[in-house]
């Protein structure tokens, strides 16, 4: 019985709610389209723009890497650039131990004498 009152009550529904679409004229849906210009203009400024941004700097910072830098890497490693390859370095995080690693794994360049303050 229930199942027989709730298929009346979605004819009815239905019977009552479609007039009042098929009443509704269909403009041609210009403030749609301004809607989705202006979301597609916020997502450009604050998520694609700012992360462009940071991807160039990035890539600026691992190109201008030099033997003598100070740097921490993504891991939080602090150390000293001792040799610099294509697409490797060699830092040293403390008396004579070395450790190779990639130059994207490289987060920040640091001024010179940072690791004699810590």
């Amino acid at each position: 019985m229930k199942i027989a009152m709730r298929s009346i009550l979605a004819l009815l529904a239905t019977a009552l709610i479609s007039p009042a679409y098929a009443a509704a004229p269909a403009g041609p849906g210009g403030v749609e389209l301004i809607m989705l210009v202006v979301m597609m203009v916020v997502f450009y400024f604050f998520l694609i723009r700012p992360q462009q941004k940071r991807a160039k700097e990035h890539k600026n910072l691992v190109e201008s890497l030099s033997k003598g830098d100070e740097v921490v890497t993504s891991g939080g490693i602090l150390g000293r650039i001792t040799k610099v390859t294509d697409d490797f370095v060699v830092v040293e995080i403390s008396n004579n131990l070395e450790i190779k690693m990639q130059k994207g794994s490289v987060q920040a360049t640091l001024p010179k004498g940072t690791m004699k303050s810590i």
